[in-house]
């Protein structure tokens, strides 16, 4: 416990740290979203930790939660919504429909030489039904003023109604996915969660009326009060004043604290649950089934539906923190899904803190965030004195700084270097 305790400690002073020398904007900016990546490294925890499950499609799953607020949050387009919206949902419900009456009929011919060539017309002519609907729908949605709207719109709801229903969307995307992979060996989920990944950000990326795709959904509205609404408060002045503190400054202090306290909040209770959930029969059972899966069947545990399970319990999490992340950017942007910030650093997180400790995990994202933002500044400084005995203008020092953000990458490669070499089981290894 000492030991925990000293490791959070020291995370709670290099972040107080950036507070006093560089600005304490940046050091609750950095804090946020250190809480939002220890709810990532927390879903990835459930699914590795707990049960042994090679995920790679993080990404795919943390875009839905992403789009989740987009859907709940946005106001909707009711000129898109006459002009085509009622048609899209109709293919959309056709589509699926289609695919259910394909499986019905497999399982119904089983055994007839006729069951592919009836699964062959079902889906064949279903898929051209389906384009003719949905193809012009589409078409006339993304013509309403395709600058700043061409899209559907969302329900005008609360954006932290979001944040549950991300978790569902990327729960119901789990149990799809499971359903047909978590039967496979582990390296072939791995690259079925990949290729599905790719497919979600694919769609979002592409299908304009979803999501406007590639020209993004700005303007999001907040679970908090928006900064100059605050600097024309009487009261916060006031505040402010008394407290000897610029508005200004004041205004965006106060709503990164209130980010702060909603995204708390949320680790909490996710921490408390995954807490209970590991101490409790169902987490001795997944341990059991993760270290020796051939002895749980043995036992008679229905190994595959364990599995799927905490897979969709572990993606549900991870699209809970999607959606805090676009909440706390204001907007959806498509092309900031990238495997590297969303799938390896999370791996990485998972692995420095301590894969099946939850207190681990957490400490994980704190870290690898931590020092993803800040190696860029700290090389920068480090540049700035090693070659501080060149001129300005000399070429040598401007490669050497303008090579520090290259340094992110270097870092993260030690600190996983370290810690697999000289402590493979994590900062806070599982008890």
């Amino acid at each position: 416990m000492s030991k925990n305790i000293l490791l959070y400690s020291i995370m709670i002073i290099l972040i107080a740290l950036v507070g006093f020398f560089q600005s304490w904007n940046v050091a609750l900016l950095i804090l946020n979203m250190c809480i939002i990546s220890a709810v990532m490294s927390l879903g990835v925890n459930i699914q590795y930790g707990y049960a042994g499950l090679f995920n790679l499609g993080i990404m795919g799953f943390v875009a839905l939660g992403g789009l989740a607020t987009v859907i709940i949050s946005a106001p909707p387009v009711y000129e898109a919504w006459s002009a085509g919206g009622v048609r899209v949902i109709s293919a959309l419900s056709f589509g699926a429909l289609t695919i259910f009456f394909s499986m019905y009929a497999w399982k119904l011919l089983k055994g007839s030489k006729y069951r592919p060539l009836l699964m062959t017309i079902i889906l064949v002519t279903g898929f051209f039904i389906f384009r003719y609907i949905f193809d012009p729908a589409v078409e006339a949605i993304e013509k309403i003023n395709p600058a700043a709207e061409g899209y559907l719109g969302g329900l005008g709801l609360p954006i932290i109604l979001s944040w549950p229903i991300g978790g569902l969307l990327a729960a119901i995307a789990a149990w799809l996915i499971g359903k047909i992979s978590l039967g496979l060996r582990s390296d072939y989920l791995a690259i079925a969660t990949i290729g599905v990944s790719e497919i979600i950000i694919f769609t979002i990326k592409n299908e304009d009326w979803l999501a406007r795709g590639v020209k993004n959904v700005i303007g999001l509205p907040r679970p908090v009060p928006y900064e100059i609404d605050l600097q024309q408060s009487t009261n916060f002045i006031n505040w402010a004043q008394t407290l000897g503190v610029d508005v200004v400054d004041a205004s965006t202090l106060f709503v990164k604290i209130c980010y702060t306290i909603l995204f708390l909040i949320v680790l909490f209770v996710l921490y408390w649950l995954c807490e209970k959930a590991l101490n409790s029969p169902w987490g001795r059972m997944m341990r059991s089934i993760r270290d020796n899966e051939i002895a749980a069947e043995s036992m008679g545990k229905d190994v595959k539906s364990r599995h799927l399970q905490v897979f969709i319990l572990g993606s549900a999490v991870c699209g809970i923190a999607g959606a805090m992340l676009v909440t706390l950017d204001g907007q959806l942007t498509p092309t900031n899904y990238h495997p590297l910030r969303f799938t390896f650093i999370i791996w990485v997180m998972v692995i420095l803190g301590g894969a099946g400790n939850n207190l681990g995990a957490i400490l994980g994202g704190f870290i690898i965030w931590f020092f993803w933002v800040e190696v860029e500044y700290i090389g920068l400084f480090l540049m700035d004195i090693l070659t501080s005995g060149f001129s300005d203008d000399n070429a040598f020092r401007n490669h050497m700084l303008g090579s520090a953000a290259y340094m992110r990458y270097l870092t993260l490669g030690l600190i996983l270097v370290l810690v697999l070499r000289f402590n493979p089981k994590g900062l806070i290894p599982e008890k």
